[in-house]
């Protein structure tokens, strides 16, 4: 007798999507007979430079080790975490990227009774997680492209249990000053964990943005993530945290997975945090790819979404999805995202200046063929 094995699966995960990735360079050139050493990639927010080279030293050195499982606790990075933000251990959980510490949230605090709030156009993990667990999700329609803060503290309820908020938020880009952040959890009750998603943290400068961290004492209730796959550069090896009180940490920790960080990724994210060269470079490179990518679209006469991450969102018209795939015709790989909202626009990652001005040139023929001009 056949068996439906999707009726097998709980309700909430019967009714998901895969989550879409980032197009890998391998799977292009196997599509399209193109080079891959001829392939730009700027669709997953991945960092340009490659890797510091004091994260290469000691993911060579922990390669000796890897018929040993990891230390379960994470101890040196834990312990290089807590010196660098001035917090204890024991506030500290680690994630096999930031997306694990997002699900062992949602799997902590939530339940098929819960209600759980977030933006429109925000990460697409936090519905995924929500309805995989089978959560209410309550999405709050967006503000000129990023969180309606003021709605989302309104559309908090008596079931609601976690409120996710990007800062900045992906795809978007967009930025809420510390001032916003604070009054908007000043609206949100005591028993409503909130949960700040400070993924591309390490790219924004000045005193007016949140350091989520520097919350966590006056709102027990806050959780902070963030990942060293942007800025940090370690995208590969997937290794985020979350820093919390050492209450809720203590609750994370009994469902997070033994051993879900593995060895060489626990020893390149403990020595990246040394580099601080590699992160002020970093920024650097960011900032200028930014600005050239404006610059390029401001010429093409293409609206774009001001971003305070390490991409930019671009619209460009009800052609978005044939303008893509001219633009991987040609070697570019950028991000549709028609799955968060947003048809017209496309996600283009920073890249090196040559990087940029290659996928601005192809751009620029892509919209010509469609018809668009440039």
């Amino acid at each position: 007798m056949a068996v439906d094995y999707q009726s097998l699966a709980v309700k909430g995960v019967q009714a998901l999507s895969p989550y879409q990735p980032g197009k890998p360079i391998d799977e292009l050139a196997r599509e399209l007979g193109l080079n891959p050493a001829e392939i730009v990639k700027l669709a997953s927010n991945e960092n340009p430079l490659g890797p510091s080279d004091k994260a290469m030293a000691a993911a060579r050195k922990a390669l000796e080790e890897m018929c040993l499982y990891p230390d379960g606790n994470g101890f040196d990075l834990k312990q290089a975490l807590a010196a660098r933000f001035g917090v204890a251990m024991n506030q500290i959980t680690l994630g096999n990227g930031s997306n694990d510490t997002l699900e062992v949230i949602a799997r902590c605090f939530a339940s098929e009774q819960s209600e759980v709030v977030f933006s429109q156009y925000a990460f697409a993990v936090y519905p995924i997680v929500t309805q995989a667990i089978g959560a209410k999700g309550v999405s709050v329609p967006a503000k000129d492209w990023g969180h309606d803060l003021d709605a989302m503290a309104e559309a908090v309820t008596e079931r609601t249990r976690l409120v996710f908020v990007a800062n900045p938020n992906n795809p978007t880009g967009t930025v809420h000053t510390a001032a916003a952040i604070e009054a908007f959890l000043d609206k949100i009750p005591a028993n409503v964990i909130v949960v700040l998603d400070e993924a591309y943290c390490e790219y924004l400068v000045g005193d007016e943005y949140p350091d989520g961290v520097a919350l966590l004492n006056r709102y027990p209730n806050l959780i902070v993530c963030r990942t060293f796959s942007k800025a940090w550069g370690l995208a590969a090896l997937r290794v985020g945290y979350s820093i919390s009180s050492p209450a809720i940490a203590d609750i994370l920790n009994r469902v997070r997975q033994p051993f879900n960080v593995d060895t060489v990724a626990l020893a390149a994210a403990t020595a990246v945090l040394e580099d601080e060269a590699y992160l002020v470079k970093a920024r650097e490179v960011n900032a200028a790819g930014l600005r050239q990518l404006a610059e390029g679209f401001e010429r093409m006469a293409l609206p774009y979404i001001p971003s305070f991450g390490n991409f930019i969102a671009v619209e460009v018209g009800d052609a978005a999805q044939a303008i893509y795939q001219a633009l991987l015709a040609r070697g570019v790989i950028v991000r549709p995202v028609a799955g968060y909202g947003m048809p017209q626009h496309l996600r283009v990652s920073v890249g090196l200046p040559d990087e940029n001005e290659r996928f601005l040139a192809a751009l620029a023929e892509a919209l010509t063929s469609a018809g668009q001009g440039a």
